[in-house]
């Protein structure tokens, strides 16, 4: 992939509550991860870290940008035959009903006539959102049991917010949730921010908050590290992890200030070890 700069930063916190960080990030340009093991089962940290490992071998080998869809479907049934091997494992040592599983929110650069683009999926309640002149969207649509009841009218997005069954998801890799993933493409130029999140941050603070850091945040490391510092000031119930991307000098025309941001970021790479 040609002609593409991305700038990025990544943050996690294990919270106030868990003692265990279940969440795992990859941030190997062009592929961008955040899975979140699933809390009530079997070791949640081994299967998230398992997706990671399967992106990260892909982004070692290289993939063909024409197949997006294809790449990343066969990455998340490898990784899926991984777990589940390691279910077997268990329950042969005596876990009967072990059952570990993961979210999963992926992000990389394919070509689509012949025009480099995102290709965004998930799987579970994490989340994608993007800034586009200076608005925050949410792009991917959560898989859990209060989105579809908000989806039938049943009850509204605030009542799903402090709905006793947030927290059940409909999809996932491993467990009992189905593998069947949404696929999102964006233009770089309609994306000029990406973040990735689990639901420790997308749970713990709104939508409001997260574009006010995102926007006025020009570092995507600082961002990041911003975006998780907020969910856990704000109790901190779940592990919170974020990956922020940038598309770096795509318009002369457009209101990011590339030339301030890479310089920016060259100054505190130097300052960092």
């Amino acid at each position: 992939m040609t002609g593409v700069e991305l700038h990025h930063g990544a943050a996690t916190d294990v919270g106030r509550v868990r003692t265990v960080n279940e969440d795992s990030f990859l941030v190997a340009p062009p592929v961008f991860v955040v899975a979140d093991g699933m809390g009530g089962h079997d070791r949640g940290d081994v299967a998230s870290r398992i997706v990671v490992e399967e992106f990260a071998r892909l982004a070692d080998t290289g993939y063909d940008p024409a197949h997006g869809p294809e790449v990343i479907a066969q990455t998340l049934l490898e990784a899926q035959l991984r777990i589940a091997d390691y279910d077997a494992e268990q329950r042969a040592g005596g876990a009967h009903d072990f059952a570990a599983g993961t979210t999963a929110v992926v992000a990389l650069l394919i070509e689509q006539s012949t025009e480099p683009k995102w290709l965004l999926a998930n799987l579970g309640d994490s989340r994608i959102y993007r800034i586009n002149d200076g608005l925050l969207e949410q792009v991917s649509v959560d898989h859990s049991i209060v989105q579809e009841l908000v989806e039938a009218g049943v009850i509204t997005a605030d009542d799903a917010a402090v709905h006793p069954e947030r927290h059940v998801i409909t999809r996932a890799i491993g467990g009992r949730g189905r593998l069947d993933a949404d696929f999102f493409v964006l233009p770089l130029s309609g994306a000029e921010r990406l973040m990735l999140c689990s639901d420790g941050v997308s749970g713990m603070i709104d939508d409001a908050m997260i574009g006010e850091i995102l926007t006025r945040t020009s570092d995507p490391r600082d961002a990041a590290d911003e975006v998780v510092a907020a969910a856990v000031a704000a109790g901190g119930r779940d592990n919170a992890t974020a990956v922020v991307v940038d598309v770096v000098g795509l318009a002369d025309d457009r209101p990011y200030d590339s030339d301030a941001q890479r310089v920016s970021l060259e100054q505190k790479l130097g300052a960092r070890p």
